[in-house]
């Protein structure tokens, strides 16, 4: 593909996993084509992670809007797809967002303004949900807003979902990116992020790099998502065994009740109180998910023949 005139390599690489979703990457294509960025000043790795119809002709439509790269691999999933993106790309910054978000138009300023101010930091953006019908991805969407909340950036649990998140391309490659050895999707996130702060690297916020997030769930999805979740949970906490942290943690009480009480004064009441309800479900499915993984690792330990 053809890139833009622009002299010298670019300033921050976006990188994008996708699989099969032709239309969700032309909107989110779209969305960084309206950047308010000169083309040459990023470039875009979008990674295909083995569609059944490749995705090269979606991003080729943009070649003379966009610095467009595509990456095609076997599935292997998102997680894997991201590292492959950050090996290829040129850039010294790296942005990863997802196929079914839309940046809006200051989003690559602002994640640049912020990495001049915190340099070696990973930073995370702000996710606004876009679904606004679909209040099981509202209140996805709300536990994600609480939890940059309640975690400082000084703390051990501080995490960044990697559909708005940037970080120094060498850092993250010497920490060995993401880990891949995860399950499903749902933790990825969350351990590379206390991987990163285990190493003594800094995190910080920023909230003026904002996307839409154009995820639909229902309650199947919702639920099915955050037993995703505390599956990832336990692997993390797998991990902080290994690295000498094996202590279990579970928030204060207080912690909860503004969690439960996060949506009221954001929503008319009766939306509040199913947004409530949904928000004590992810924790629910969040819970049985660690246990459904622990108790299935202990089985295979068990089934696991004498050395």
């Amino acid at each position: 593909m053809s890139r833009p005139n622009h002299d010298g390599p670019p300033r921050i690489s976006v990188v994008v996993p996708s699989f099969r979703q032709p239309d969700r990457l032309r909107a989110l294509l779209s969305a960084l084509a309206a950047q308010d960025l000169p083309p040459g000043d990023f470039e875009v790795v979008v990674v295909d992670d083995g569609s059944p119809e490749p995705l090269a002709p979606t991003a080729r439509a943009f070649e003379d809007r966009l610095e467009v790269r595509v990456h095609r691999q076997d599935n292997a999933g998102p997680a894997t797809a991201r590292n492959v993106g950050a090996e290829v790309a040129r850039a010294p910054l790296l942005a990863f967002t997802d196929d079914d978000c839309r940046p809006r138009p200051g989003w690559l300023r602002a994640l640049l303004d912020a990495h001049v101010a915190h340099p070696e930091a990973m930073l995370g953006g702000r996710i606004v949900n876009a679904v606004t019908d679909d209040a099981a991805a509202e209140a996805s969407q709300l536990l994600v807003g609480f939890l940059y909340d309640w975690f400082d950036d000084e703390h051990v649990s501080r995490f960044f979902a990697s559909n708005n998140l940037a970080v120094p391309a060498e850092p993250f490659r010497a920490i060995g990116g993401f880990d891949t050895s995860f399950p499903r999707p749902g933790g990825e996130d969350r351990e590379l992020c206390e991987r990163w702060h285990r190493e003594g690297r800094p995190l910080r916020e920023a909230r003026a790099a904002v996307v839409d997030h154009f995820h639909a769930m229902g309650v199947r999805g919702l639920v099915r998502q955050h037993v995703n979740y505390g599956r990832g949970a336990y692997v993390v906490h797998r991990r902080r065994t290994a690295a000498g942290d094996g202590h279990l943690r579970v928030e204060p009480p207080a912690f909860y009740l503004r969690l439960v009480t996060h949506p009221f004064g954001r929503a008319p009441l009766p939306r509040a109180l199913r947004l409530a309800a949904l928000l004590v479900l992810t924790q629910a499915a969040n819970a049985y998910g660690f246990l459904r993984e622990r108790a299935a690792r202990r089985r295979r330990g068990r089934a696991a023949p004498a050395a």
